[in-house]
């Protein structure tokens, strides 16, 4: 017997099993349309009895339904008798992974024949939504979890309190001060100055850090080659100046890099995107060819830096302002730290009132006060005339 009979049959007589899997399943995952028609049948009278179907109730249903012919009603009764017939028992855990492997391949299936749909129609404007068809059916899967119970789960949430959060520490102690021993996966960061006070060289400070920690780092650049932040990582790593770099022998360079690097059980990959082209999307798909290619999955994502990156959601336009525009970007970010489960770090410009500033606040940000809205570490670096 074929899955989608199996799902058809436990749907209309096993009622754990109904209200647990009732939820993701769609009609467009069945095939046949007598599967879709009694599929259908079943999800309406659990939905609007909150009871379990019988045979005649599913088959005074399908009397009512126009349109359908005699052979396609005799069709879709053999259905119905075999999916209120004997069943062989079947263990009910094999059942639920074999219903969400059943709805994950139909998702798949049909996201493919929609992108084949949209290639053939030649239309350039609708292939940009090839990847978010593609993405969504990717990310069917039973979330079964319906939310916390407070009296039922007060074991579960003490076991909570006294667990101690995973950080991602900083080399610098006052940093790990405030901030309680580094940043927690699932957050986004950012630092904040002025042009040419050292952003980057921050980002590529904290990089190289994390390297010698043994982290796995993604460092995504829309501002700078990937050539020129592997040299300021490198000038952290080897402790040496960037001048140095151009003059340094083969090998002595490639002597230290041993002596420092050789040990080290992270990775460091370093990815160009042009400016103001790459937003979630593209870095979604990068860490998912980084995982099947190289299988390496970051523990930290620097992104250099988010001003310059654009919104998967809102197109670049004169009809939408830079509020919206930005907030919409860190939005994004944060979602694919959490997605990704690692902290981000990136960094933003301070306005025209923040670059003399040497006490800056919120109100410095440039463009957008939706940023400091959104993240969930913002710090300011400064550069006055002593130093």
């Amino acid at each position: 017997m074929e899955i989608k009979n199996i799902v058809l049959q436990n749907l209309a007589t096993n009622e754990e099993y109904a209200r647990k899997v009732l939820p993701f399943l769609k009609p467009e995952y069945f095939s046949e349309e007598s599967e879709k028609i009694v599929f259908s049948c079943i999800r309406d009278f659990i939905q609007q009895y909150n009871d379990m179907p019988s045979k005649e109730a599913i088959a005074i249903a399908l009397d009512s339904k126009k349109n359908i012919y005699e052979d396609q009603y005799n069709k879709i009764m053999v259905l119905v008798n075999m999916v209120f017939g004997q069943k062989e028992p079947n263990n009910i855990e094999w059942l639920y992974d074999q219903t969400e492997r059943f709805c994950k391949d139909r998702a798949i299936y049909n996201a493919i024949m929609e992108s084949i749909g949209i290639i053939d129609n030649k239309d350039a404007d609708t292939r940009t939504q090839i990847p978010d068809i593609l993405s969504n059916a990717l990310a069917v899967s039973f979330d079964t979890h319906i939310g916390h119970e407070y009296y039922e789960d007060a074991d579960e949430r003490y076991e909570y309190y006294h667990t101690v959060e995973e950080k991602i520490p900083f080399d610098i102690d006052y940093l790990n001060h405030i901030t309680g021993g580094g940043m927690p996966r699932k957050t986004l960061s950012t630092v904040i100055a002025s042009t040419g006070v050292g952003k980057s060289l921050f980002l590529c400070h904290h990089a190289a850090a994390c390297l010698r920690s043994n982290y796995n780092v993604l460092y995504i650049t829309c501002e700078m080659a990937e050539k020129a932040i592997a040299a300021r990582i490198d000038a952290n790593i080897l402790d040496i100046q960037m001048d140095e770099l151009k003059t340094i022998p083969k090998n002595v360079y490639d002597k230290k890099i041993n002596n420092m690097c050789g040990g080290l059980k992270g990775k460091l990959i370093v990815k160009e995107y042009p400016t103001a082209t790459a937003n979630v999307n593209h870095f979604r798909f990068l860490l998912d060819e980084l995982a099947l290619k190289k299988k390496f999955s970051p523990d930290i994502i620097f992104i250099d830096y988010l001003n310059i990156c654009s919104s998967s959601r809102i197109k670049n336009s004169g009809s939408v302002g830079s509020y919206t525009t930005i907030k919409s970007i860190a939005e994004e970010m944060r979602g694919l730290a959490v997605e990704y489960n690692v902290p981000i770090f990136t960094a933003t410009q301070m306005n025209r009132d923040g670059y003399e500033n040497t006490d800056p606040d919120l109100t410095n940000t440039s463009e957008s006060m939706g940023l400091p809205h959104t993240v969930d570490l913002m710090f300011a670096m400064i550069s006055t005339e002593e130093l």
